[in-house]
């Protein structure tokens, strides 16, 4: 599996890089902070994986990064996607070196 810091996902954000930023987080944790992308529920990845577009990279977001690493194996195996990456520490590390004015939970 791939993984990429939240640094380098921002990076790739500020470049405008061909890269769907995939959060998987429920909706209530999205209430709480989010950064942007593609929201789509862990629970309902296998029944809406055709709206991600799998000719970008895909990174994965989730909380911690757990979450994340299980929706990744699943969009490798499962979905057959090349170019999946996990965001390491998820959207809590994105919190403490990216953007801390976010509320952590």
């Amino acid at each position: 599996m791939n993984y990429m810091t939240p640094v380098e996902l921002n990076d790739k954000i500020n470049a405008k890089s061909d890269l769907v930023l995939l959060d998987i987080r429920e909706s209530y944790e999205l209430d709480i902070c989010q950064i942007g992308g593609l929201h789509i529920p862990m629970g309902d990845i296998s029944s809406r994986v055709s709206e991600i577009n799998a000719d970008f990279e895909v990174a994965v977001l989730c909380r911690s990064g757990k979450r994340a690493e299980a929706v990744a194996n699943y969009l490798e195996t499962e979905a057959e996607m090349k170019k999946v990456t996990i965001v390491s520490g998820g959207i809590l590390a994105w919190i403490d070196t990216v953007d801390s004015s976010l509320e952590a939970y």
